[in-house]
């Protein structure tokens, strides 16, 4: 095995943030982990420094996955504070460039599952969309993007970390229910805490995007982060979506949130498939009594006045409850049952909403 002094020795070669000095010597790494064979890395950089530090972040990774033993490195860059542009700068800027590295080569679609806020039902909703979606028989990955909060390995029940790819360089994604996976969880444990500075969090997601071996896929689904912050406006232009699905509750607080995160997406010119509503209300199991605990509609309504598609409306259902924390999703444990229809319907309108081929225009034949 190999550890620390291994870590820094194999980083000699690498020049630090000032050009001249040793990376080690330079004293701008701020963090060493070791774990099952895997090496993370935090370089210290100034905000202005960000992007021309890169082929720097890059010549360390590689160094550190070149070193005996190593089954993976993640080389992120941090600061002590990072640029705060604000929304005007964002909305008069053009979407970037699709940061297409080798993960994502060969995926055609990437459709985000959103929210303005944590708490109504996002990453249920995402995982039952990839699931219904590879049901219609797509080629499906689904990205867990909350790195603070990663919910696809209790989803889905997984407790173990990828594997390496064949090449050394990328990530193999868990596949399971027909979908390929990919989340921070499958890295940390559940226990721990992910506790990374912006430029940490933002290095930590492209890497999921651009190192992971997704291979053919016609949709992969993004699992954002709750909230409209910095992380989620960068990872909206980076990964060139193709469109992003709003969930919200029908109460008014998720409701006004829910407007952030249409705007958020028109900011960077993301084209929005329409609102779902989550609990949209409660069926009671033992008299067949319907409640709407969080007023009802209002989805609906707010799809309505954005100028956007309203997708449907899923119950408060214990069933869906019970299959999200037993690691059996609705679309996988019962597919054809009455709590799965809501999914089925989304994932047919998300896929013939960017699936869609583009019109063939007429042959005109001379003579």
């Amino acid at each position: 095995m190999f550890n620390n002094d291994d870590v820094l020795a194999a980083l000699k070669g690498v020049t630090g943030p000032d050009g001249k000095t040793s990376l080690p010597e330079s004293g701008a790494i701020s963090g060493v982990s070791i774990r099952d064979g895997k090496v993370f890395l935090s370089i210290a950089v100034e905000p202005e420094q960000a992007k021309t530090a890169e082929p720097m972040r890059a010549a360390a990774e590689a160094a550190l996955k070149k070193l005996p033993g190593v089954a993976g490195a993640m080389v992120a860059l941090t600061a002590e504070r990072a640029p705060q542009p604000s929304a005007t700068h964002h909305a008069k800027q053009p979407a970037h460039p699709a940061s297409k590295g080798v993960g994502l080569d060969k995926v055609k679609k990437i459709v985000a599952v959103a929210s303005g806020k944590g708490g109504v039902g996002k990453s249920t909703t995402a995982a039952n969309l990839a699931i219904a979606l590879a049901r219609l028989g797509l080629q499906v990955g689904l990205l867990d993007a909350d790195v603070f909060g990663p919910s696809v390995p209790r989803i889905f029940a997984l407790d173990r970390k990828p594997d390496t790819a064949p090449d050394g360089k990328s990530i193999l994604p868990i596949e399971k229910y027909g979908v390929k996976l990919m989340s921070i969880g499958f890295m940390v444990p559940q226990e721990q805490a992910v506790v990374w500075r912006g430029p940490l969090v933002m290095s930590a997601i492209s890497q999921l995007l651009r190192d992971v071996a997704w291979g053919e896929l016609d949709i992969l689904i993004v699992d954002m982060p709750p909230g409209t912050g910095d992380v989620q406006l960068s990872l909206a232009q980076n990964a060139k979506l193709s469109g992003a699905v709003i969930v919200s509750t029908p109460q008014d607080l998720a409701l006004i949130d829910a407007r952030r995160g249409i705007s958020m997406f028109n900011q960077v010119n993301v084209p929005i498939l329409g609102v779902f509503e989550n609990m949209s209300y409660f069926l009671c199991p033992h008299c067949g009594g319907r409640s709407e605990i969080f007023a009802h509609g209002g989805a609906r309504l707010e799809a309505e006045k954005a100028g956007v598609p309203f997708l449907g409306e899923a119950p408060l259902d214990i069933a869906i409850r019970e299959g999200a924390d037993s690691g059996r999703p609705t679309m996988a444990a019962a597919p054809e049952s009455s709590q799965a229809a809501p999914y089925v319907a989304l994932a047919e309108k998300v896929r013939d909403a960017v699936m869609r081929e583009a019109p063939q225009m007429p042959k005109i034949t001379i003579g």
